[in-house]
């Protein structure tokens, strides 16, 4: 048995081969709702177990839905409908500023008191450095990280897709890996003189892996993630014009994605994040430069991670546990992260030898929007325990 500090252990009885029990921090750390009823993440850690909050959908109706979870009213109106729904954990992000328009400081002290775990404006970056400074200045007296999106918008205005050639050939507008890169290092250098905590999601270039790489050489309190698309997929994947390809930041080169891969061995990557994204089927059917950005990443997050990491022997299944579980609940200060006697129990069972085509059709999510279907991967999820009660069998 692999000791249980490391959240794995295989069963004893092995009802089902090669069966592990792994520990997820169930719920999304989320700031803000879809239309679709679903969470929009910058940071989740989760495997694909289905939609686990699909009990939230019967509040819909009854509720009010907040665009921009910038107060201590909103934070406390999600964390107790998640109580209400009664399957899953959810950890809120609240916003860095107000409306999430960059200008004003949201309210960090009364947003933390209501349960806010981290805050960040999601997938806006925050484009004034003082308000980035200060934001790390009140996040360090408590003791939560700053979470951005890196991307200068005067360089990535108007991309939608890699700048390079194939952006060129299709004719597409790019995003060159500079307007992420830009921002990595300022919020890096901002983490150096001010002692804060700032967590860089979704990376996405060799070159942010480099910025962070240096800035934790040099004792800087910086985490980073990155998502499952960005360690499987290439720009190659835009060629057909298929919005399922399009996200942000952009899919980049293979010299980005094996990059990043190396990044999540050698430990620079800190967490494996989906950034789950649904849209209408609808949103999705436009031209590519006018879709929205994003895909569905909850229930392929731990399939696309064992496929594009283990079995390329890039790392191991304990790594992988601790890069989708145990980090996340290191950095967030959650509970758990441990099957250790007396942690909170929360389980997921998987079958990490299980092949499995992806098939949208079968998803729990309401979103559909996969540039995985009709892909093989291996390992899945076969049931979920929240707080010792089952809540989902495949």
């Amino acid at each position: 048995m692999i000791p249980a500090s490391t959240a794995l252990a295989q069963t004893a009885a092995r009802p089902t081969p090669h069966v592990g029990f792994v520990y997820f921090p169930h719920g999304a750390v989320m700031n803000r709702w879809t239309p679709a009823g679903d969470l929009t993440v910058g940071v989740t850690p989760m495997g694909d177990f289905g939609d686990i909050l699909k009990p939230l959908d019967k509040y819909k109706a009854r509720t009010t839905v907040f665009s921009n979870i910038d107060n201590q009213a909103a934070v406390g109106f999600i964390i107790r409908q998640a109580q209400r729904a009664n399957a899953s954990r959810v950890h809120v992000i609240g916003a860095i500023s107000v409306g999430q328009k960059g200008e004003t400081l949201a309210e960090m002290g009364e947003m933390v008191a209501a349960g806010a775990v981290a805050v960040s404006d999601d997938g806006r970056p925050v484009v004034s450095a003082q308000l980035m400074r200060t934001a790390l200045e009140y996040a360090r007296s408590f003791s939560i990280p700053v979470i951005d999106h890196c991307e200068e918008p005067t360089l990535a205005h108007g991309g939608s897709m890699n700048e390079g050639i194939v952006s060129a050939r299709l004719g597409l507008k790019g995003i060159p890996s500079e307007a992420e890169e830009i921002m990595a290092i300022r919020d890096i250098l901002l983490a150096r003189r001010t002692g804060g905590h700032v967590h860089l999601a979704h990376m996405s270039t060799a070159g942010s892996v480099e910025l962070i790489r240096w800035g934790k050489e040099r004792g800087i309190n910086v985490t980073a993630e990155v998502c499952p698309h960005h360690i499987s997929l290439t720009e190659d994947r835009v060629v057909g014009y298929d919005t399922n390809a399009k996200m942000n930041p952009p899919l980049r080169t293979a010299k980005d994605v094996e990059a990043l891969r190396d990044a999540v061995k050698d430990g620079t990557i800190d967490v494996i994040a989906t950034d789950h994204a649904p849209h209408h089927y609808d949103e999705k059917e436009r031209e590519f430069a006018d879709a929205p950005n994003g895909i569905i990443g909850l229930e392929t997050a731990l399939a696309v991670s064992v496929t594009n990491l283990v079995e390329t022997g890039h790392i191991d299944f304990r790594t992988l546990v601790d890069k989708m579980s145990c980090a996340p609940a290191r950095i967030f200060g959650l509970p758990g992260g441990s099957l250790a006697k007396g942690s909170v129990a929360d389980v997921t069972v998987f079958d990490p030898a299980r092949q499995w085509e992806v098939d949208p059709s079968e998803f729990r999510t309401k979103g559909r929007n996969t540039p995985y279907a009709g892909m093989k991967l291996r390992g899945r999820a076969v049931c979920t325990i929240v707080g010792g009660r089952l809540v989902h069998r495949l």
